[in-house]
């Protein structure tokens, strides 16, 4: 099972435990849940022309309502994620341990500003971020949730200043799990916003995702009029955080590194009530992966 928490608040999930239907749903096979998705390929403009994807023959592009079943019904979180679509890899069954993905949300937070990209003390950064989640695991006891720590970067923050993308991952490890969760970030400066790009992975499949973020980074970019050479100084917003605050976690940074996370985390008790352990991930937003898949069929009625 891997899990995800991302760090910017695009995602929102209910509060409530789903309610309990009369009559159980019926099971369908893995082969049907993936024929009831329509994998896209080539260019795709993704909603609201906010950016397109050039897809090479690798990798797929699911709509936003295939993805939330992608997330809901095959990988078994709670329904209410609001995302632009996903991104898979074509070769790969979603469904798999080896299965993997790129959730696409954007941040209409304004223009941010990459003034502060060549003086981040990025070891400095990664030290006050493992002491903000280690202040908050008192509060996430407390609430029913295991410690989580930041184990480190998985592979260092950089910024692209010609392209205006950054990129980064983190390795994450939650009490009692097994293994460690991989975190791979992206995110794409626009005229008003950034667009988001969260894989998430085990830490043993670093080396193929890094690899293969490498070309996602590669083949996402906004449309005319949103990208970051469009920023009109005289009518466009300007975001109040800058780099550093995007990799600490974006707009959760106003309140303080950790301080929208713990909000956000009680939101989704619900998940850890379901019965899903965290493996770790980023800071806004949980993502499972059901512990086994039976060769013959998943279950997609109720959680394990």
């Amino acid at each position: 099972m891997r899990h995800l928490l991302t760090a910017l608040l695009c995602l929102s999930l209910t509060a409530t435990l789903p309610a309990v239907a009369a009559d159980p749903a019926p099971q369908m096979t893995a082969q049907q849940f993936l024929a009831s998705l329509t994998f896209h390929e080539g260019k795709v403009k993704l909603p609201g022309d906010i950016a397109t994807l050039d897809l090479p023959a690798s990798f797929r592009y699911l709509d936003p309502a295939d993805a939330e079943k992608l997330i809901t019904d095959g990988w078994g979180n709670p329904p209410g994620a609001k995302t632009l679509g996903m991104i898979v890899p074509a070769g790969v069954n979603p469904l798999s341990q080896a299965g993997w993905g790129v959730v696409v949300t954007y941040d209409k937070d304004g223009h941010v500003k990459d003034d502060d990209a060549d003086h981040i003390n990025y070891a400095d950064l990664l030290k006050d971020m493992q002491e903000g989640m280690a202040e908050n695991n008192k509060a996430r006891k407390e609430q029913g949730y295991s410690a989580m720590s930041l184990v480190g970067w998985a592979e260092q923050p950089s910024y692209d200043k010609a392209q205006h993308k950054l990129y980064w991952a983190k390795e994450l490890h939650t009490d009692g799990s097994n293994g460690n969760g991989l975190n791979y970030n992206i995110r794409v400066l626009g005229r008003e916003g950034v667009l988001v790009l969260n894989a998430v992975a085990g830490m043993d499949q670093i080396a193929q995702v890094k690899q293969e973020m490498k070309k996602v980074t590669a083949f996402t970019d906004f449309t005319p009029g949103n990208r970051y050479a469009d920023f009109n100084a005289s009518t466009d917003k300007v975001a109040e955080y800058g780099i550093a605050a995007l990799v600490a976690g974006g707009v959760a940074a106003k309140l303080g590194f950790f301080g929208k996370l713990f909000a956000v985390l009680l939101a989704l008790k619900k998940f850890i009530l379901l019965g899903v352990a965290a493996l770790g991930g980023w800071v806004w937003k949980l993502m499972g992966r059901k512990k086994q898949q039976q060769a013959a069929g998943v279950d997609l009625s109720k959680p394990e």
